[in-house]
């Protein structure tokens, strides 16, 4: 999932050019708001343009210093319905002296505290859940059973964190020692356009759960998700200042976030690219990190799978979230001595693969977020062409009778793992078919890449396919399509990112231990 990061200062001159040209031409993967709420059903002709003029700051709703706008674009039209006004440096500067100035009082709160915030914060989400399925829909043009759970993980995130909080002791007995886990501080949360609002509050759930203060640094290509989030994070009543929002680009907001010394830590998801850039920008200041950065994941189909059900899963892993997911298994590895079969086993699981409009309920796969992303995909169907792979569905151009930033549903055959459409992070709805020898070689060629953040195994055998799932290098493995479990780790391998979300895991994240030795009585 993404994001541009801003122009450091003069420490390190050479390093803020860098970072300032990387992260304003990558394109990420990641007072009342005077918003007019617009159904995403009327025609475009007749909606009124949305305006967005309002961050968060210490529990208030206020004008930002910024006075720079952003177009809102529909992605099934390409349409602009609305303006976001963005937030700049002077914002982020108050947004993180805000959050200095509520971690005294919240980093020393009970558990009991934290575990009624966020109870109050999910039921907030909860009534605004339908709202937020809209605003998804409109924006990003997510389709609507995915629009609906998106709506729904995010409300569920805080539940999430209050389970794992209510289980963990922020005190233990360790040899001689008490060891106390204590809040890291204040952290910055860098959000993608993918899940803007499921990010946004899983990594705040977790933050707060943790005793820490937030600010949040949003894609400022999902400013109406960010504004039904805002609305009901803020009907929650919280205190003032344990989290900020500041609307902005990432080589404004997002570079100061990562740059400030008040700043103690830094959750990003997104690019690798972009990733790498946090992680020499935060070094001056030794910020911790997490990072959940970019996949090509694999998917492989042992050879006593039945296919008929197993290319259902695989595509259904590959094409996830229109393919603009991380996570999406966008290299599916098939047995050679099977390729014939396989190769029909995907055009019939094809038939339910459907690209239109996103309030359809048959639609299974939606636009991409903008028009730099729609080229991008693009311009990889064509690499894939030019590379000499094989068309099995798909191609260049929109889907037909469709317009607006739809690519087609694509699948290469006869891939080789050394294409750069094997290599290299698409996200879109382009999936790759290998082939395999052996056992072995599946395994190989599914480790033969510089991402591990996620993988998929189907097999006819359970026992089988977890013996498999266990030599993949990848920091989840995801066997005969297995649901999300929010109790369990989700971060990557290798250059996948850094640390982990979710659970006991992500709580841990937040929080550094400190040892009292000889507060033991004997």
């Amino acid at each position: 999932m993404r994001w541009q990061l801003p122009a450091p200062r003069c420490l390190f001159f050479a390093l803020s050019k860098f970072l300032h040209h990387l992260m304003a031409h990558y394109i990420d993967y990641h007072d009342h708001l005077s918003v007019l709420h617009v159904a995403p059903t009327q025609p475009p002709g007749q909606r009124q343009m949305q305006q967005i003029a309002h961050i968060y700051i210490d529990g208030r709703f206020v004008a930002p210093h910024g006075t720079e706008l952003f177009d809102l674009h529909d992605p099934t039209t390409g349409d602009v319905f609305g303006q976001v006004r963005l937030g700049d440096v002077h914002d982020a500067r108050a947004a993180i002296a805000a959050a200095k100035r509520a971690f005294p009082a919240w980093s020393r709160s009970s558990k009991a505290d934290r575990i009624d915030l966020l109870r109050r914060l999910h039921q907030a989400m909860d009534a605004r859940k339908d709202a937020l399925r809209d605003a998804i829909i409109l924006e990003y043009g997510a389709p609507i059973a995915r629009a609906t759970w998106m709506a729904g993980h995010a409300a569920s995130s805080f539940l999430d964190a209050a389970h794992a909080l209510q289980g963990f002791d922020l005190t233990q007995p360790i040899g001689t020692a008490e060891v106390i886990m204590e809040p890291v501080g204040v952290v910055g949360l860098i959000t993608p356009w993918n899940s803007n609002a499921g990010f946004i509050c899983n990594k705040l759930a977790y933050a707060l759960a943790a005793g820490c203060t937030a600010v949040i640094k949003p894609s400022e290509m999902s400013a109406a998700q960010t504004h039904v989030v805002l609305e009901a994070l803020h009907a929650a009543g919280a205190p003032a200042g344990l989290f900020n929002i500041v609307n902005g680009r990432g080589d404004v907001v997002g570079a100061e976030i990562t740059e400030n010394p008040d700043i103690a830590k830094i959750s990003f998801t997104g690019s690798t690219a972009v990733g790498k850039a946090i992680v020499r920008a935060a070094a001056d200041t030794l910020k911790r990190v997490t990072l959940e950065l970019g996949g090509k994941s694999p998917t492989i189909i042992l050879d006593d799978a039945d296919f008929a059900k197993a290319m259902p899963i695989a595509l259904e892993a590959g094409f996830a979230n229109s393919g603009q997911a991380c996570v999406a298994g966008t290299r599916i590895l098939i047995p050679a001595s099977r390729f014939d079969e396989a190769i029909a086993a995907v055009r019939n699981a094809l038939k339910t693969i459907v690209a239109g409009n996103p309030r359809d309920p048959a639609t299974t796969i939606g636009p991409m977020v903008s028009q730099a992303q729609y080229d991008r995909v693009q311009r990889y169907i064509r690499l894939g062409i030019e590379a000499g792979a094989t068309l099995v569905a798909g191609g260049e151009g929109h889907p037909d009778g469709l317009g607006g930033y739809f690519v087609k549903p694509t699948i290469f055959a006869n891939v080789t793992n050394d294409m750069r459409i094997s290599r290299e992070e698409i996200f879109g709805p382009v999936l790759c078919l290998l082939t395999y020898e052996d056992e072995a070689e599946a395994i190989s060629i599914a480790n033969d890449t510089p991402y591990g953040l996620q993988a998929y195994v189907i097999s006819a055998s359970v026992d089988r396919a977890a013996a498999v799932a266990k030599r993949i290098e990848a920091g989840r493995v995801v066997i005969n399509g297995a649901p999300h479990d929010p109790a369990a780790p989700f971060g990557g391998f290798k250059q996948s990112g850094i640390g982990r979300d979710y659970g006991v895991f992500g709580l841990q994240a937040y929080l550094e231990p400190k040892a009292l030795l000889g507060a033991q009585s004997a």
